[in-house]
């Protein structure tokens, strides 16, 4: 059943992703600003996709609808293999994948040492994001626990009491609304570990003793090592991380051709 719910998910995404290709590419190609090559392949593929035919009233939307349209593929992770069963799980799920995707930063698993590293008003939002999506998750099961315990009272003690069916139905109808509050409300918190991520790669980098690149690539290869040496034992290999090591203060002054700072007398 899971997997059935998540290829749903995929499909989902697949959908949102070809209307909004769809859109973007068909302008372009309206102006005249249409590369060929592969973006050229991509829009007769999804001008083909059957499942967009019910989506062709998307090239009429505003600016505005298809800025919603892009909203709710933003909630999707960015690797399809990432997708999971439910949509919180993926609205969720696409901010722990943020800093791999873009850095090959594996936020969760250095997600400690990025917080201390990062500036603290960035690590306060992600801390006041969750917490509200916290609060939501909180209210779903307590509407959930309400119907499960309105509707047992009556059908043991008063199963004539119409009434109490109506709070237990109000109940699961206000269950549905709170997940999707929850859903969105990971909005907030999605942009506060995005935050975090940009502003705490480089103080976590030289907190750890490295120096950030010049360059993405060298900064993803750089992350990619580190991550390798955090989840794995030491490995000879391992040293491969040395090229990214940040010069001691004696050591850059003596490149530099100044002298050392003193030290202790």
């Amino acid at each position: 059943m899971l997997e059935r719910w998540r290829r749903r998910q995929i499909e989902r995404r697949q959908v949102l992703l070809g209307r909004v290709d769809l859109v973007e590419l068909t302008q372009l190609d309206g102006a005249g600003r249409l590369a060929d090559g592969d973006e050229r392949e991509r829009l007769a593929e999804v001008r083909a996709d059957p499942r967009l035919a019910p989506y062709r009233a998307d090239l009429a939307r505003s600016a505005a609808q298809l800025g919603l349209l892009r909203e709710r593929l933003g909630r999707y992770p960015v690797d399809e293999q990432q997708v999971v069963p439910t949509r919180l799980g993926n609205a969720i799920r696409r901010l722990e994948e943020y800093g791999y995707d873009r850095f090959r930063l594996d936020s969760q698993r250095m997600w400690y040492e990025l917080s201390v590293a990062a500036p603290e008003r960035a690590a306060k939002q992600v801390d006041q994001a969750r917490t509200t999506v916290d609060m939501v998750v909180a209210m779903l099961y307590g509407n959930l626990l309400l119907a499960a315990a309105t509707l047992g009272c009556t059908l043991v003690a008063a199963p004539g009491a119409w009434p109490l069916y109506l709070v237990a139905a109000a109940a699961l109808v206000l269950t549905r609304g709170w997940y999707q509050l929850a859903v969105l409300a990971t909005d907030d918190w999605a942009a506060a570990v995005r935050s975090l991520v940009n502003l705490g790669r480089q103080p976590l980098a030289e907190s750890m003793g490295l120096r950030l690149p010049d360059t993405i690539a060298a900064e993803r290869d750089m992350w990619s090592k580190v991550a390798s040496t955090v989840a794995r034992p030491y490995h000879p290999r391992r040293a491969a991380l040395d090229r990214y090591r940040a010069a001691r203060p004696d050591q850059a002054a003596a490149e530099a051709g100044a002298d050392p700072p003193p030290g202790p007398s």
